[in-house]
């Protein structure tokens, strides 16, 4: 076990419980009726379902930038979110979204879809230009068929439910979207564990790289999957989430020896730590409404990516290398 790992895990093991008992009404077993309930049924998949997504967005961050070999890629910007969040206000716009199952179920195809669409196009040469441009492309397709389906949505209250969702939130989620996050985020990762070596090669060069025996094709295919499942999933379940995926990498790179093969394991555990706090502290702020985690998020990421860029102007590398 890594420095990096033992430190995020012992801040998980506190954060952990903290979140569990944290919110609007703090949990007191002697003195809030129900609490045995409230904890089981409401706290717990909502605090696993934080751990879930974070994780996904974390590793496939740290993977994206390794392959990308750019230290301000985000997963979002291959257009498999984007695809996922299309499927889902689709299922909006039909009145399918009351059902349980069929909002993650078709954010699901349409993150497969965006995968499949990014794999036609780019996988044939193993290109990075290519992959990122195709990936553009797509989520700029996603976006514009969003607003298409927000500015004809059938009634008002579609129109609402649409946006609110896009804005991400664990709010009322439960044990259903635990056991469906939950094995495609761990099948993601498994995935960019496989790409491990290949992302480490890659440091290199292209050409030194292809001469240890990476396979551009393989590795892609790979990471569109991990993409796919992790990111897909987590919009899914939770809506729009973004930010993630950019900013842990970088505060857990300190802590590791650099390679993208290190930091995998780590950033899915910072990831975790992350969302796992910022959900309990919309939980927690004293508004009328509770905050969507996906604003919350974009208001820490923000500041934190324009912070990067005045790093970057003053000559910061990344630390890719």
């Amino acid at each position: 076990m890594t420095r990096a790992v033992a430190i995020l895990l012992g801040l998980l093991a506190i954060a952990i419980p903290l979140s569990l008992f944290a919110g609007r009404v703090w949990l007191d077993f002697d003195a809030t009726p129900n609490a045995i309930i409230i904890l089981a049924e409401l706290r717990l998949p909502r605090a696993l379902l934080a751990i879930t997504v974070g994780a996904g967005l974390g590793a496939a961050g740290a993977a994206m930038q390794g392959y990308l070999r750019n230290p301000l890629a985000d997963p979002g910007l291959f257009g498999i979110a984007p695809g996922a969040a299309l499927g889902a206000v689709t299922s909006f716009w039909f009145g399918y979204a009351a059902s349980a199952w069929l909002l993650p179920i078709f954010a699901l195809i349409g993150a497969a879809g965006a995968m499949a669409l990014l794999a036609l196009i780019a996988g044939r040469t193993g290109g990075i230009a290519l992959f990122t441009l195709a990936g553009m492309m797509i989520a700029s397709l996603a976006g514009a068929l969003m607003s298409l389906a927000i500015s004809f949505a059938p009634n008002a209250f579609a129109m609402s439910e649409i946006v609110t969702w896009l804005m991400g939130a664990l709010t009322d989620r439960s044990w259903r979207e635990v056991y469906l996050a939950a094995p495609m985020t761990l099948a993601g990762i498994a995935c960019f564990w496989m790409a491990r070596k290949d992302l480490d090669a890659l440091i290199l060069g292209d050409a030194a790289a292809r001469s240890l025996g990476m396979r551009p094709g393989v590795l892609q295919a790979w990471l569109i999957a991990g993409v796919g499942l992790t990111v897909g999933s987590g919009v899914a379940v939770a809506g729009i989430i973004g930010f993630v995926g950019l900013i842990v990498p970088h505060l857990v790179r300190p802590l590791t020896d650099r390679r993208p093969s290190s930091l995998i394991v780590p950033s899915a555990l910072a990831g975790a730590l992350l969302v796992l706090i910022a959900d309990s502290v919309v939980r927690i702020l004293p508004t009328v409404t509770e905050l969507r985690l996906g604003i919350a998020l974009s208001l820490i990421g923000a500041p934190f990516f324009l912070w990067l860029l005045l790093k970057m102007r003053r000559g910061y590398s990344g630390g890719l290398s």
